[in-house]
């Protein structure tokens, strides 16, 4: 029910911008997420945004990245990329229950 689309390949300092769009039976939803699992790691939280427009990002992303989005969908903008952004970037919403979307591969090359 969450269509994560928008990861790619980009050399390190590019620009990439995932979308992510919920559908179907997801409604009021509450917060919406981006996580990244790089490999050999677990997934971990990159940024979030609440229905009120609060967001959050984990430390190594501030001043990188932008996440914004309106009730249904939630658009991450990366930029200034390193290698190390390189994972499966998963689509999250709590609508109140947790949904996951399909991870979308970001590669980042130095």
């Amino acid at each position: 029910q969450l269509q994560a689309s928008g990861g790619g390949l980009a050399q390190a300092g590019g620009s990439l911008r995932l979308s992510c769009a919920a559908s179907g039976s997801i409604s009021t939803i509450t917060v919406m997420a981006w996580y990244r699992q790089a490999p050999g790691k677990q997934r971990t939280l990159v940024a979030s945004i609440s229905s009120a427009g609060t967001t959050t990002y984990t430390d190594s992303v501030k001043g990188r990245f932008t996440i914004s989005g309106d009730k249904s969908t939630a658009y991450l903008q990366m930029g200034s990329l390193k290698p190390e952004d390189t994972g499966v970037y998963y689509c999250a919403a709590w609508a109140p229950n947790l949904y996951w979307g399909q991870g979308t591969q970001v590669t980042v090359s130095s």
